[in-house]
């Protein structure tokens, strides 16, 4: 007991020096005051989260919230019939294809968004492409728009959901679906009562994953969206670089981390109570 004890020692000291102390400063950082020149004054105040109750950024909290969910359910619904035809396969087809999903990792990230502005700007190749084909007239408007940013999160984080996904699938027990297949359990019975939900731990795990980057995330919003679209994200790196007020950027990140806590619980409940009652009605 005391040898495990020491095992993680370093671990929770790692945690609290990176994690904790940090965030607690930001906490703390909330409830302070920022003079006229930008300096944090240390005296107790609610104005930066006040200054959250404004028309503009609950907007664009809100923005941020429906993206986010938004860019979840689409990787998970891209991503599941991908994992689970990988868990599926042989082991050729499985070692290639995980390669496949994790190439994207060996490129720059920044790199890999910018290539989307080459792809999307008016003179860019899908717009080349639509017009030497005669399918338009005019080059669309499809960079700088709230669609190139959900295209450029859904491409960023789709790896994010698969990977989960495919490792909860492949732990699946065959013997199971093969018993519902004997007992004349139709495939799609098979994998709902079943399959589904054996699958849960890889579907929060990729959902958490995904949510959270996604919501966290200003570059592609800075690169895609430009100043037609913007999200929580955008407006804390602005508080703390440009604006420089840091309590109000403090007071939106704190916020921002409650609000991911609450949905992330809300998401577990709903996975929880959808799995037993498919257990009971399998039991049935």
């Amino acid at each position: 007991m005391n040898k495990s004890k020491w095992f993680f020692t370093p671990v929770l000291i790692w945690l609290g020096l990176f994690l904790i102390v940090p965030m607690l400063i930001v906490v703390a950082m909330s409830f302070m005051q920022r003079d006229t020149l930008g300096n944090v004054v240390y005296s107790f105040s609610w104005e930066g989260y006040k200054t959250f109750w404004d028309s503009l950024y609950l907007g664009i909290y809100w923005d941020t919230i429906v993206l986010s969910i938004t860019t979840t359910v689409i990787c998970l619904v891209v991503s599941y019939p991908l994992a689970y035809y990988l868990a599926n396969s042989s082991p050729r087809v499985q070692n290639w294809g995980l390669i496949l999903i994790t190439i994207p990792f060996w490129i720059n990230f920044l790199i890999r968004t910018y290539a989307w502005v080459l792809l999307l700007r008016t003179q860019g190749v899908v717009n080349s492409l639509l017009i030497h084909f005669g399918w338009i007239d005019e080059p669309l408007q499809m960079l700088y728009t709230k669609g190139a940013v959900l295209l450029g999160m859904v491409y960023n984080f789709v790896p994010f959901m698969v990977l989960p996904l495919y490792v909860a699938i492949e732990q699946i027990d065959r013997r199971l679906l093969d018993a519902a297949s004997d007992l004349g359990a139709s495939r799609w019975k098979a994998f709902w009562h079943i399959a589904l939900p054996q699958s849960k731990a890889g579907i929060m795990t990729g959902s958490v994953l995904v949510f959270v980057s996604t919501a966290g995330m200003f570059v592609v919003t800075d690169i895609l969206g430009g100043s037609k679209s913007s999200m929580i994200s955008n407006i804390i790196q602005a508080q703390f670089l440009g604006a420089r007020n840091w309590p109000f950027g403090s007071a939106l990140s704190v916020i921002f981390v409650l609000t991911s806590l609450i949905l992330i619980v809300l998401f577990s409940r709903v996975m929880k109570s959808r799995s037993d009652r498919t257990r009971e009605g399998g039991n049935a």
